[in-house]
């Protein structure tokens, strides 16, 4: 299976870039689709509340997610750069301690949501009208833990090596099975919002178990050695250096929630927190091909910079850039022109449909920038350049929205609240350009930096 690992290093940039990351958009896609069509059956099986309830969950399964992105994104990154080295031991011995790992600490995270349910719902914004559904939808969403990180970090070590098209399946599976059990749960056997949760469990865990036999098969380019599983400090190292953006990114993203899910409540209601978690969706929704482009473009920049090949490493950067400031403005128009129709899609509420076209127009105001800032993020996570990486994760959501949260609401009331997202996308585009002057050698000249990988931390020079 090397020879789809070392296609990565040899066919054209679009051609390839169009193999890595079509599969990763329609995979990514369906999975927002899924959360789209989940938002759905809840608004129409259980309510308004049922939405506002998942909305406040959401943020738990985000810092799942933060914890299975360090190892799934750091590690596809150290795979990368070894299989475009060439180096099998250490790309399978950083795949074992990958797995090792993610099983270990999803398992604590588990127990952990599981023993401080209700405190951790009310901290997370949950008003007494919310509590009842939303304790019932987390506390059977986090027996799948385990599997959804699992699944993520597998996702991520598979695109690595270079099969998009397997991850892409892996996507489709789950969401797919998620469409079809959830209404199952939710209307036929009249379980409410514990169906939805349900579903996503026995959709996971089928998707884990998919994901198993790809790797135990020989279908992957990776082998499992068991001996591998023991933590090597140095690989550890690395990867939680190279992933620590994608979990801040990620974890920031969860607290983001948590903030604004406390604020809406005060300065909004319930109602307000409904909406939150329908704009929530569409951005899922609109930034997935952004992600499936990022997602193609990892593996290519990371091997042909573990291969030295520095004119691949810039082109497949700018080619990134150019199609994803497209997409990023395509979402911009329909959502400044449809926001009332993208509302309707979810409910029929009129209250929150009127709410929410409003928080559409606000939140999306600056979305065409979104492109280039996560493109460049991205970047820097696939050529192990942990610090830029780092601090660009945590502009956006820490430096940027986090405290604009906070203080627009002071002057703009519930309007504040919408306001700080695209003071924060503009406010981070301009983090992002910065870096990318900073960094012009790889980005435009095509000029690798002599450190051994990974760590292009004196790559400017």
């Amino acid at each position: 299976m090397k020879e789809q690992s070392s296609r990565l290093g040899k066919e054209p940039i679009p051609q390839i870039l169009v193999k890595l990351a079509l599969p990763a958009m329609v995979g990514m896609l369906v999975m927002a689709l899924y959360n789209v069509v989940d938002a759905i059956y809840v608004a129409r099986g259980v309510g308004t509340i049922g939405v506002a309830a998942v909305s406040i969950a959401f943020p738990v399964q985000m810092l799942v997610m933060a914890v299975a992105a360090i190892f799934g994104i750091g590690g596809g990154a150290l795979i990368s750069i070894a299989l475009g080295a060439d180096d099998m031991e250490r790309a399978n011995r950083v795949f074992g301690n990958v797995i090792g790992l993610v099983i270990f600490f999803s398992i604590c995270a588990a127990l952990l949501g599981l023993t401080l349910l209700t405190p951790m719902l009310l901290l997370f914004g949950s008003s007494e009208t919310i509590l009842p559904y939303a304790r019932d939808y987390l506390g059977i969403i986090l027996y799948s833990t385990v599997f959804f990180a699992f699944a993520f970090t597998a996702n991520n070590i598979i695109r690595a090596e270079g099969n998009a098209k397997t991850a892409m399946l892996t996507m489709i599976i789950s969401a797919g099975l998620n469409v079809i059990i959830t209404p199952i749960f939710i209307f036929g056997f009249e379980m409410g919002i514990r169906g939805a949760a349900l579903g996503t469990v026995v959709a996971q865990g089928i998707t884990v178990v998919y994901l198993v036999i790809y790797f135990l098969t020989g279908r992957s380019s990776l082998t499992f050695i068991s001996a591998f599983l023991i933590p090597q400090v140095t690989i550890i190292r690395q990867v939680v250096a190279i992933g620590a953006s994608a979990f801040v990114r990620q974890a920031a993203s969860s607290i983001m929630l948590i903030v604004a899910n406390n604020l809406l409540i005060i300065y909004g209601g319930d109602l307000a927190v409904a909406v939150m978690g329908i704009v929530v969706r569409v951005i899922m929704f609109t930034v997935m091909p952004i992600l499936g482009i990022m997602q193609g473009l990892l593996p290519l920049v990371g091997f042909n910079y573990g291969a030295r090949q520095a004119g691949r490493v810039s082109e497949s950067i700018m080619l990134g850039l150019k199609v994803t400031t497209l997409i990023a403005v395509f979402a911009f128009i329909l959502t400044m022109s449809l926001p009332k129709q993208l509302m309707m899609i979810f409910t029929s509420d009129a209250a929150v449909v009127e709410m929410g076209q409003v928080a559409l127009r606000i939140v999306f105001a600056f979305y065409f920038v979104n492109g280039i800032q996560i493109i460049t993020g991205g970047v820097f996570q696939a050529l192990g350049n942990a610090r830029a990486a780092f601090f660009l994760a945590l502009s956006r959501q820490v430096l940027f929205l986090i405290p604009l949260l906070v203080l627009l609401p002071l002057l703009f009331q519930l309007q504040g609240i919408w306001m700080a997202f695209p003071v924060a996308d503009l406010l981070s585009f301009l983090v992002a350009v910065w870096l990318i002057k900073r960094y012009e050698g790889i980005f435009l000249h095509a000029k690798l930096a002599n450190a051994t990988a990974p760590g292009l931390d004196q790559a400017s020079s």
